[in-house]
């Protein structure tokens, strides 16, 4: 799947691995990731999309202020994060 502005996805390697991030562009090849904690919206980290797992399409308020191109928070970013972690990690237990 075609990893596009605003997808949530999950690092493969380097010392970010198994980081969930959102994608805030794309261009050649890249990615430029942010998390809110570790990546902060005003630094975010360039990584080659193929060191990346699409996990979802972000639609919720937070990926559409990204697609807009409006300012977003880190505290934003951290927060759908985790409700995202703990959505999957659920799923995981009852599964």
């Amino acid at each position: 799947m075609e990893i596009r502005k605003s997808d949530v996805v999950l690092s493969l390697a380097g010392r970010d691995r198994g980081g969930f991030y959102f994608v805030l562009q794309t261009e050649d090849g890249f990615c430029w990731l942010a998390d809110g904690s570790g990546r902060r919206v005003e630094k975010p980290k360039r990584k080659k999309l193929r060191h990346l797992r699409h996990v979802c399409r972000g639609d919720g308020e937070t990926a559409q202020r990204i697609l807009r191109g409006d300012p977003v928070t880190n505290k934003e970013l951290r927060r759908t994060l985790k409700a995202l972690r703990e959505g999957i990690d659920g799923a995981i237990e009852e599964g």
